[in-house]
This record gives C-alpha cells, sequence and structure tokens, in this order.
C-alpha cells in the first residue's frame, strides 16, 4: 500500500459517461458471431420436439391416431392432452369486474381455437425425424362455426369460442370524463371516422426457442428461453410444475429481438420444463417461421368509431369512442386481454387538452391466434384514430395541420395535466416538439411544391403526429389492470469483488436495446470506473430475487433508477473504506476513471487496491470496519413519467401506379436525459422502420372460416432499406422528469407516432381527389379500391 500511496499529488476529474455516444460493449460478441442465442444451445442426451398444430379455426377434435408416428425410427415420445392432465390451463386473471378468463391448455383438449394452436407433440433424437413423424399424425377434426369479425362475435347468436365467455366478450370498460355526447352535440364543428388497424406479427429475427435441462440430483430445472420476462416465466414454471424457485432458473441468453411477442408465458416453455423433468434430458423446440407467424401473439387488431368537436376556433371540446379489440383465441398470460384494447381508450384523449371524454372498448373472442404485447401496445392504434382526426378537423376549419394541434396540446403551464381517461401526463414537450417539426417542415415552402408535382402528375403530402406517452410505469398504475404481478419496480445489485471487477446484476433480460452498455454507463459514471470495466449481468433469475423483465420502455428508468442508487450505496462504502486508508474524512474522497483520490493530494489507490485491503489484507483496516464492497437497491417510480414527440412524414404517391414512396421522415421527441445518444437514435430508427410497415406494409390476414393467408415472407410484408428515407431526429430536453436519472422510457415512440404521421402524409396527397385513410397497412390496392368507390358515389 505504500508504494500506492506514494504518487505525486493528482488532479482527476471524474469522466462523464452518461450522454456520451459511447461504443455499444454487445458490438464485439454479437458482430463477431460470438454471441450465445438460444438455438446455439447443445447439450448430450437432448431430445427434439416438433409440434403438430390445427390447421382448423374451430372444430371438434373426434381423435388422433398416433400409431404411425410412434412407431417411426428415431421417435421418444408422442403425447397429446391426456398426457399434460397434471398440468394446469395458462389462465390470465384480472380483478376488472368485467372482465372474463380464459382458460388455455398445454394442448387442445376437445376442441381448437384457431389455425395453428398446439395438438400434439412428437419427441425424437434429432428435429429431422420429429418433423417427419408429426407429419404421420393424423388428426380427425370437426369444423364447427366461428364467428371472425369481432363485431359478428359480439352479435347475439354468434357461434360461441369458450363457455366461460359469455357471447365472445371477454371485457367492457368505459372511461368517461364530462359529457361528451352533449358537449359534441353543440360543438360547432365535428369529425368523426371509423378507423382500422390490422393485425401484426412482431417478427422478430431470431423465432421464439426454449432449451430445457433437468438436473435429477436436485430435482431442478433450468430453462433457456428467448424471452423478454423470465421472471415472469419462472414464477409461472414454479406455480405449474409445483417446484420452488430455488430450483426452477430461467435464463435468457442472447435474444434476437422481441417487440413484445416474446413478452408472454407460452405453453411450449410450460411443455419444454415438464418434458425434461418427465424424460430426465434435455429437451429442445426451435420455431420456425410459419410457427412464428400462427403461433406467437400478434398485435393491435382494433376498430375505433369516433368523433371529435371543436368550437369556431378549433379547439377541441369533446371527443367520443366507441373500441372493438380482437383479441383472439385467448387471454395472454400474464397481461390478459385488457392490454391492448384498453390502452387504446386510456390513451386516445392523447397530449390535447379535451375537456369531455368517454371512450368505450368492447373485446371480443375470435378464432386467431392470441394477441398481447406489441411496441406500443395501443398507442398506435390511439394514436392513429385521434391524429386522423385532428386533420381532419384542420381541413374541415381551413387550419394548417401545426396550428391545429398547437392551439390544443397542454401547455407548459398546465401541467401536471389529467386526461379524460384518468392518465396523469408530467411535464414533457409536447409544444417544443411540435414546433421543432413545424420548423423542419417549413409548410409554405412544401406547398409550393406540392402543387407543383400535383401540376406534373405527382401526389406529394405531408402529414404530423403528436402523442404522449407514459413510460417507466410505477406500481400504482401496473396495479390498476388488476393483474396479479408486479411490474413496477426492480432491483440492481452492484458488486466489487476480491480483485476490484465491477459487477451489476438486473432482472431485466435485454433483447436488442443494448442495456449491457446502457447500464454500464450508469454505474460506471455513479461509480467512477470506466463502461468496459462494469459486467452487466441481465436475464437471469438466479442473480435476482425478483424481476419481471424488459418490456414497456421501462429498462432506463426504472432498471437505471435501481442501477443509480445501488451505486451511490456502494460509493458511500468505496469511500469510507478509502477514508480509512487515506486517514481522511469520507467526503474528501473522490473516484474517477477507476482510481479513487483525494484531490490534491498524492492519496491515491486504484479499485484492485481497495479490494485487496477490504477482503485479503488483514492488517489493512481495522476489523468492525470492514464491510463487503456490495449494495442492492430497488426502485418503484409509482406513476411513472411522460415522453412525448411529433412526426413529421412526407409521401409521393405515383398517379399512375398509386405506389406509395416515404421521401422523408423527421422525429422531434423529448426523452429526457440521454444515457447514450447512439443508442437513442437507433431505438427511434428501428421504431420508425416498425411503424413504416405498421402503415404501409404488414397486414396478417384471415379468411372467412379463420384460415391464414399470410403465414410466409412472401405474403407477409416487411419493411427493407428500400423503403426507408432518410431519417431525421431532433432531441428536445424540456424538463429532466424526477427519477433518479432523470430518463424518459423512448423504445416504443417510433412505431407510437409514425403510422399516424404516414397516414396524414398519404391522405394528403390524394386530398384534392376527395379520399383520406381511415385503415392501415394503406396500399395501393386499398388505394385504388379509395379511389374507386369514391368515384362512385
Amino acid at each position: 500500500m505504500t508504494d500506492a500511496l506514494a504518487l505525486a499529488p493528482v488532479e482527476t476529474v471524474r469522466p462523464k459517461y452518461i450522454g456520451k455516444p459511447v461504443q455499444r460493449l454487445e458490438d464485439p460478441r454479437l458482430l463477431a458471431g460470438a454471441g450465445r442465442y438460444t438455438a446455439d444451445i447443445q447439450l448430450d442426451r437432448m431430445l427434439h420436439l416438433a409440434f403438430v398444430r390445427a390447421d382448423q379455426a374451430h372444430a371438434e377434435i373426434r381423435a388422433i391416431d398416433t400409431n404411425a408416428a410412434a412407431a417411426m425410427p428415431g421417435v421418444v415420445a408422442v403425447l397429446t392432452a391426456a398426457d399434460f392432465a397434471d398440468v394446469a390451463d395458462l389462465v390470465a386473471t384480472s380483478r376488472m369486474q368485467t372482465y372474463n378468463a380464459t382458460h388455455c391448455p398445454l394442448l387442445a383438449r376437445d376442441r381448437v381455437r384457431y389455425v395453428g394452436e398446439a395438438v400434439a407433440i412428437v419427441v425424437a433424437a434429432d428435429r429431422y425425424r420429429a418433423e417427419d413423424a408429426a407429419a404421420a399424425i393424423a388428426v380427425d377434426y370437426a369444423p364447427l362455426a366461428a364467428a371472425i369479425d369481432p363485431a359478428a362475435a359480439l352479435a347475439p347468436g354468434a357461434p360461441q369460442l369458450h363457455p366461460e365467455v359469455p357471447g365472445n366478450l371477454v371485457l367492457e370498460r368505459e372511461f368517461r370524463t364530462g359529457d361528451a355526447a352533449a358537449a359534441i352535440a353543440e360543438a360547432a364543428h365535428v369529425v368523426e371516422g371509423t378507423f382500422r388497424l390490422a393485425r401484426k406479427s412482431p417478427l422478430a429475427i431470431e423465432t421464439r426457442a426454449y432449451v430445457a435441462d433437468y438436473d435429477r440430483g436436485r430435482d431442478a430445472i433450468t430453462l433457456f428461453s428467448s424471452t423478454q420476462i423470465p421472471g415472469v416465466v419462472r414464477d409461472a414454471l414454479a406455480s405449474l410444475l409445483h417446484l420452488p424457485g430455488n430450483r426452477l432458473r430461467v435464463v435468457a441468453p442472447d435474444v434476437g429481438g422481441g417487440f413484445g411477442g416474446k413478452g408472454s408465458l407460452y405453453v411450449e416453455e410450460v411443455i419444454v420444463a415438464a418434458l425434461a423433468r418427465r424424460l430426465e434430458r434435455p429437451v429442445k423446440y426451435v420455431g420456425d417461421r410459419l410457427e412464428d407467424l400462427t403461433s406467437t401473439s400478434q398485435g393491435f387488431d382494433e376498430v375505433v368509431e369516433a368523433r371529435l368537436g371543436l368550437d369556431a376556433e378549433g379547439r377541441f371540446v369533446a371527443l367520443e369512442a366507441e373500441v372493438i379489440g380482437d383479441i383472439g383465441a385467448y387471454s395472454i398470460y400474464p397481461w390478459t386481454a385488457a392490454l391492448e384494447p384498453v390502452q387504446v381508450v386510456s390513451f386516445l384523449p392523447g397530449p390535447y387538452r379535451i375537456a369531455a371524454y368517454r371512450g368505450r372498448v368492447r373485446a371480443a373472442t375470435t378464432p386467431k391466434p392470441p394477441t398481447g404485447p406489441y411496441r406500443g401496445v395501443g398507442r398506435p392504434m390511439a394514436v392513429f384514430a385521434l391524429e386522423r382526426l385532428v386533420d381532419m378537423a384542420a381541413v374541415r376549419l381551413g387550419l394548417p395541420p401545426d396550428e391545429i394541434r398547437r392551439r390544443n396540446l397542454v401547455r407548459p403551464e398546465d401541467f401536471p395535466f389529467r386526461i379524460g381517461s384518468g392518465i396523469r401526463w408530467d411535464r414533457s414537450g409536447f409544444l417544443e416538439c411540435l414546433d421543432a417539426a413545424s420548423v423542419a417542415a417549413d409548410l409554405t415552402e412544401f406547398r409550393r411544391r406540392q402543387a407543383e408535382a400535383r401540376a406534373a402528375g405527382r401526389w406529394l403530402g405531408i402529414g404530423f403526429a403528436s402523442y404522449a406517452e407514459l413510460t417507466g410505469i410505477g406500481s400504482r398504475i401496473a396495479v390498476a389492470p388488476g393483474m396479479p404481478i408486479n411490474t413496477g419496480s426492480e432491483t440492481a445489485t452492484i458488486r466489487i469483488d476480491a480483485t476490484g471487477a465491477v459487477t451489476a446484476t438486473f432482472a431485466m433480460a435485454s433483447h436488442g436495446q443494448s442495456l449491457e452498455t446502457t447500464l454500464a454507463q450508469i454505474v460506471a459514471e455513479e461509480l467512477g470506473v470506466r463502461p468496459q470495466d462494469v459486467a452487466v449481468v441481465q436475464g437471469d433469475t438466479d442473480a435476482a430475487a425478483h424481476g419481471t423483465g424488459t418490456y414497456a420502455s421501462r429498462s432506463a428508468v426504472i432498471g437505471g433508477g435501481a442501477a443509480i442508487r445501488a451505486t451511490r450505496t456502494l460509493l458511500g462504502k468505496v469511500k469510507a473504506a478509502a477514508a480509512l486508508l487515506f486517514d481522511v474524512d469520507p467526503a474528501e474522497v473522490e473516484t474517477g476513471d477507476g482510481v479513487i483520490f483525494v484531490p490534491g493530494t498524492n492519496h491515491r489507490i486504484d479499485f484492485a487496491d481497495l479490494a485487496r485491503a477490504v477482503y485479503s489484507d488483514m492488517a489493512a483496516l481495522p476489523h468492525d470496519a470492514r464491510a463487503t464492497l456490495e449494495a442492492q437497491e430497488s426502485f418503484d417510480p409509482r406513476l411513472g413519467t411522460t415522453t412525448s414527440a411529433t412526426h413529421l412524414a412526407e409521401v409521393e404517391i405515383d398517379a399512375e401506379t398509386l405506389a406509395i414512396r416515404l421521401t422523408r421522415f423527421f422525429v422531434a421527441e423529448d426523452c429526457g436525459r440521454m444515457i447514450n445518444p447512439l443508442v437513442v437514435d437507433g431505438q427511434v430508427h428501428g421504431g420508425v422502420v416498425q411503424g413504416i410497415g405498421v402503415a404501409l406494409l404488414e397486414e396478417l390476414q384471415f379468411d372467412e372460416t379463420g384460415q391464414i393467408l399470410s403465414a410466409s415472407l412472401a405474403d407477409y410484408l416487411i419493411p427493407t432499406a428500400a423503403e426507408v428515407p432518410s431519417l431525421g431526429v431532433a432531441h428536445l430536453e424540456t424538463e429532466l422528469p424526477a427519477n433518479p436519472g432523470g430518463f424518459r422510457g423512448m423504445g416504443e415512440g417510433g412505431t407510437i407516432g409514425a403510422p399516424a404521421a404516414i397516414a396524414n402524409a398519404v391522405s394528403d396527397a390524394v386530398a384534392h381527389l376527395g379520399v383520406g385513410v381511415a385503415t392501415l397497412p394503406i396500399t395501393p390496392s386499398k388505394l385504388a379500391r379509395l379511389l374507386a368507390d369514391n368515384e362512385k358515389e
């Protein structure tokens, strides 16, 4: 220690890492092909699963003939629902009074309820033999009537999908503030419309995959899962398989995207874990793309019938909406069927001052794959419907699209502001984002270009979309829907080991958000080390007592908040120990760049020296002063915080082919204090690209019998680089929220704002033809039908 203390006086300034474009720490591993995804896991004596999936949307199962499959070489077992009688159905519960839970069996028992539902399983020595045997299984179905359209499913006398769900009505809920109907009746202007957002697939580049390994000596299971929610999966498996949590470990290794589709518990996870224990061998399942498109939860699928009333000056006075959500065959665990459709009516008033509001939602069960979390959850539909009404109102009153928003957005002096559904907005840059987008739009110049283009036979259009979202949602909001899990808190454990190395442990599970980098930046800045010196452990239920996962734009706000609290507690221990070594007051000790020092003196050691003094050198510190260099803290923001943005889209439509080309896109967003601008830009860009798919390309289509018509990437189209224009992003920081880091969530915003902005741009481009967009995606063929129908009227 003497040599370490005899250095020349140092003047060190702690480097700042939060707000800096630190290169992603994940990249060297992932770009070199050294990542470890679930499909990469190979274990001795591993068995492979193949599922037989229903090819009928609604049918009784008369018989399943497995004899031929069971006799095939390499087949270990063939199983049907009767083989899992000891495992309970998946039931997503809720305390909402109007909610009717569905019962989802691991394998279909007496009937199937959507094309793609698992009916039987083959377990074999390899996937090839499992697939061959699965093809040999014959299922005798008796088709049943089906109501594919959600409105038809709610009509009296419609075919019943579940005996426990009367009238196919899973839930009904209404939000009301003031008398919206009366206010609209007296309004100077009223605009109205019926809007539809088609079903989407999350379509992560990595399909769902699971590997379960059984430890016979401990009667313990380790499940490797491509999941966003390892904690939820662990807790559910413990209940379903009757094992304590300390004998059930769920690990999310590298995960190749999720977008919400990996944010729920699936029957395949339960089956893989149960079979590994039953067969006492590792069991593996990796879904193919057909299975992904037919059995992974899907997104959106709502119809919104809405009316907006305005006064003579164009100020909003009331909003009314009727929403029907198609939740598919089952209410997904743990989020329930309420997640998507209830958020549509919750967020429908948006960032605007609307005195009176009534929004009613009904969720119908239909014979389609279940809907579940999808990037944006409810808000893309809400923003699409409301922002179309706002543009329709602007046209009615002859106002520019930015001006009508400026007259109605919640103003800085109005915060905190409670909208008609009860959601509370804290201070965010509603107007500031609009102003930045308005400058970027330069509407006067655009209208000149638009007129010139129309004269030349080209149709240009411009569209705005303003929105607000609640991010980093705390326990007070999480409890409101009545779910049996706590999604509102996160715990961080920061530890310095005997070598001086720093490890930060979280229950979150990254699936592409760069959490290894951003969490390391937070810990590094608070502790005084470099980001590359911090090892981030995440996605492993053995590493944390509780945690749900990564979803709902929560990681930076809640996980980052916990990281700051825990690191500050640990820093106090570091300073206390170093102060004893330096014989100074702890308040004099500073840290930075991996060094612990007292400014203006020659007192200087590194973290390895400190760890040696605390853990190994028994003469360095008094016995009663030794404290483990570890801290654990939790953070619960209670309500959450508001993120806001305005999106701007420009399109050009070919007048002959009606091909829609996005020529420009701009986002002005207030996400609070940025941890890493590179990561923030990447999240914005990725979200906008996903929103482009929502607006122009992606649609899961079903025929009148429930057969899916777009179950391949030849039919389900997604954006490529050719469809994406140059993206401009302006970051605003109007006022930092009250959480420890001043962070706002921003991972979903691109998908929330882009569809509405593009819909408004397309509508503006064809406004001279008397049509507007009410359904997304808008494709050339749909646009042709709109124009043809308009000509007939």
